[in-house]
């Protein structure tokens, strides 16, 4: 997983996965999927990020996940 934020586009991605790009859907003003083949989720794209989140969400990323996943994927 990959976060990206561009500040000339004032875009946040959050890339979940690598593949083939076959087409992309927003489901909310601003908010947009990028979708892969098999309709596997790639990423999340979030337009007019500065707008939606502080500047402290912007720099601060907190990942949580259940300890048995995390053992399991080593």
């Amino acid at each position: 997983m990959r976060i990206t934020y561009d500040t000339q586009a004032d875009a946040l991605y959050i890339q979940l996965r690598e593949g083939k790009f076959v087409r992309n859907q927003e489901v909310a003003e601003g908010v947009i999927l990028d979708i892969g083949e098999g309709d596997v989720l790639l990423g999340i794209e979030i337009l007019e990020a500065s707008t939606r989140l502080s500047p402290g969400d912007l720099a601060r990323v907190e990942v949580l996940m259940p300890l048995e996943w995390v053992s399991t994927s080593s």
